[in-house]
């Protein structure tokens, strides 16, 4: 694949024809044209910092960055110079998460958000002739309405005078300057800040089936550039929320918990929808360049690309059992969409009907790649990337038959590779496969093995009895159906073995003292090691209202800091005890109800699953699991590229229409958080653990897919990365506890310090 061309064709072509061409965003296509993204080094590395930089972000004339830091303080640097101009000493008592320029202020005025629940407004026209050693200035603006960390702020372009703030306590508050510059603490007893935007604290799900219960912590927030009325919001689910403001209730006080209000659309990938994984939640949530799409980044998982689909275009939608339907064997399929209409416009463009035919032999050639990839024993990954390249990226362009033949080649391929997710994107391949020919072989016997992988035997014999009526002769099928019975009659044997045991092993429900898997990860128990097979019976209750925690530890001071530890260094001793039916009912920290005010009325209706917003394309390579506030970006002012961030110190692009990996970049010692894309130029800012930020330009001498920096040269080898990084992510998680699960148990006081040992590893 290193020698077919991207999508944005040929730069010089661009140059020498910019002039007369009419599109009015010729220019932008040269921003982040292929031929610069595979020349990005490292061109400066900012240091400031004493600790991880957990937010950057450019202003709106690409002049100024501003930066976040567990250490508390804002830096605001040239992009000129690549010199530090000002450093702000915040006043904040834990990590900040975010910070950006309030627009239309001269960049004046800055705001930030932390781990201490606080926002905070600064003016640096206050910094006038004082040096960078004076750096501490009070706050134009304190909020401290949030009760728990916050975690994303949202400006809007053009309005000077609010900002909105998303917060682990499940509210998005919007702050407007010209109403009031401060608020009491939270849980004082005037507290009546009514700024809630967006009361959440009822609004999380387990599955698409589920009604909303639960807090949704928010981990990430956006307002479209193109139409500001648009709001998205994610969090600790697996759904992105699009919310029209103009149609939402008046701000609120906290006093009162509230139903969550509708929202315009749920964007979720239809195999993470139904997984009731109370560990699977999002991570960041941002909207293209000119608003069309969204893109949504999962904490162990993949980076996705969906359709806003605001006036009912070409998104692809599903609603609760979908998923279980194309599991699900029928001669006659029900015409679920999973992919994009193709439209037929060859008959009316005859320059377009030339380029398609030139464009058909370059897919023959492709599939051809693809088929010597399965056939000859290869890595998968290349045999995958030229399929995608076909089907993403010419799929106008070929035939049914090509079509049928691509898909069920890369069904084999994904399903040979087994990265996470893999044998999902191949169901949905039988699944587009048969909709070509219901007869096909081979999409009936790919379906059979991707169920399998899936530990869902009995669909699985469905379809491969359906393999062997089309091709009886097949011995290699007969076997194989007898295979998957002894499946179906050994997991049957042990589910009875195990209901029989049951009574005997089971133990008196009060005082038990449970393991810390069984509280922290029940959810995952077998989810991670069968990659998406029968999930644990332990997932069907909810911890947070069966559980009260008693923690002791000791955190041991700077001798115990490991820069490279996810964990929390000294001994940590749990005891769970269940809580009996009448203490059931959370009260919050205002004494008011933990379910909504209108809870006695919901109950009578029955609830209705929304229809969601499926992908469009997945992004894979990288890791994102140790820390929540991994970003993903579009790159350029058209957006025609995604980076993310990684737990491996890498960075990765990838070309957003096929999903191909066009640029793997060593950013960091440990972890790549964030990822910003400069307004107007090919100059990207990346940040992390490590204390400095890095700034990378179009500055190499050849193109390459890897590059290194200053924490090192890179492997060559990018799929022995990609390959680590899958391990990471199917990888159980036992090991490994997270800050925000020490948050959500309350350990916010140690008789022997602070939480800063394992704070950058887990933000």
């Amino acid at each position: 694949m290193e020698n077919f061309p991207f999508h944005d064709g040929s730069i010089y072509d661009m140059l020498d024809t910019r002039h007369t061409d009419t599109r009015p965003d010729v220019n932008h296509s040269l921003q982040m044209h292929s031929s610069l993204v595979r020349r990005l080094s490292q061109e400066r590395e900012l240091e400031g910092h004493q600790s991880c930089v957990n937010a950057i972000s450019w202003n709106s004339k690409g002049s100024l960055l501003i930066s976040g830091s567990d250490d508390t303080h804002i830096n605001v640097w040239s992009y000129s110079s690549r010199k530090l101009l000002h450093s702000i000493e915040t006043g904040h008592s834990a990590n900040i998460f975010c910070t950006k320029f309030v627009p239309e202020t001269s960049d004046e005025l800055v705001v930030s958000g932390a781990g201490d629940a606080e926002v905070r407004l600064f003016n640096l026209s206050r910094f006038s002739g004082r040096g960078l050693d004076d750096n501490a200035i009070t706050p134009s603006a304190l909020y401290q309405c949030h009760t728990r960390r916050v975690k994303k702020l949202a400006v809007e372009v053009g309005n000077p005078h609010v900002v909105w703030s998303a917060s682990e306590d499940g509210t998005l508050r919007q702050h407007d300057f010209r109403q009031g510059s401060s608020c009491p603490p939270a849980g004082s007893s005037h507290q009546e800040c009514r700024n809630i935007l967006l009361d959440l604290r009822c609004g999380a799900k387990r599955s698409l089936a589920d009604p909303p219960k639960q807090t949704l912590s928010l981990k990430s927030c956006d307002i479209s550039s193109t139409r500001p009325h648009l709001l998205l919001v994610g969090g600790s689910d697996a759904f992105a929320r699009l919310y029209d403001r103009r149609m939402l209730p008046p701000l609120t006080s906290c006093q009162k918990r509230m139903s969550p209000p509708p929202c315009v659309n749920y964007f979720c990938p239809m195999h993470l929808s139904e997984h009731g994984r109370s560990s699977l939640h999002l991570t960041h949530v941002t909207f293209s360049p000119n608003g069309e799409e969204v893109l949504l980044s999962y904490s162990g998982e993949h980076v996705y690309l969906m359709d806003v689909n605001h006036a009912g275009g070409r998104a692809m939608r599903y609603t609760v059992g979908d998923a279980s339907k194309i599991m699900s064997f029928t001669p006659t399929l029900n015409g679920l969409e999973l992919q994009p209409p193709i439209h037929d416009f060859l008959q009316t463009n005859i320059r377009v009907r030339g380029e398609v035919a030139t464009g058909l032999g370059k897919c023959r050639m492709l599939v051809e790649i693809a088929r010597n990839s399965l056939e000859e024993g290869k890595h998968p990954y290349y045999g995958i990337e030229a399929c995608n390249e076909v089907l993403e990226g010419h799929l106008s362009g070929i035939g049914r038959m090509l079509r049928h033949e691509c898909l069920c080649i890369r069904a084999a391929l994904l399903l040979k590779r087994k990265w996470k997710n893999d044998a999902q994107m191949a169901i949905r391949d039988c699944y587009n496969a048969r909709r070509i020919d219901t007869s096909s072989f081979r999409a009936h016997l790919y379906m059979s093995e991707a169920l399998e992988q899936l530990c869902k035997y009995k669909e699985a014999l469905d379809f491969a009895i359906a393999a062997q009526c089309l091709d009886p002769s097949n011995s290699v099928m007969a076997e194989k159906v007898e295979n998957i019975k002894k499946h179906i009659a050994a997991a049957e044997t042990e589910k009875n073995n195990k209901a029989n045991d049951g009574g005997a092993r089971s133990e008196p429900r009060t005082g038990r003292v449970l393991s810390l898997s069984d509280i922290i990860y029940r959810s995952e128990a077998n989810s991670d090691a069968s990659q998406d097979g029968p999930r644990s019976e332990r997932e069907d209750s909810d911890y947070d209202e069966e559980v009260e925690v008693d923690f002791h530890t000791s955190v041991p001071g700077d001798e115990g800091r490991d820069v490279e530890a996810n964990f929390l260094h000294g001994s940590l001793n749990v005891r769970i005890h269940r809580r009996g039916d009448s203490a059931r009912e959370t009260v919050d920290a205002n004494g008011s109800s933990g379910s909504p005010s209108s809870s006695s009325q919901n109950d009578r209706i029955p609830y209705q699953p929304e229809t969601v917003i499926d992908m469009k394309q997945r992004y894979v390579g990288h890791c994102n699991v140790g820390t929540d506030i991994k970003q993903a970006s579009f790159l350029g002012q058209r957006g025609d590229y995604i980076a993310s961030g990684s737990d491996d110190g890498r960075w990765f692009i990838w070309e957003k229409q096929t999903g191909r990996l066009i640029k793997m970049l060593l950013g960091d010692e440990a972890v790549v958080n964030c990822v910003q894309c400069h307004p107007f130029d090919c100059v990207v800012a990346t940040s992390g653990i490590d204390s400095t930020i890095k700034i990378w330009t179009p500055s190499a001498s050849v193109p390459t897919i890897v590059s290194g920096g200053a924490a090192g040269p890179d492997t060559a080898d990018i799929l022995e990365a990609m390959e680590s990084n899958q391990r990471k992510l199917s990888r159980n998680r036992e090991h490994s506890l997270s800050y925000e699960l020490l948050e959500r148990f309350h350990m916010h006081e140690f008789s022997e310090g602070s939480l800063r040992p394992f704070e950058c590893a887990q933000s």
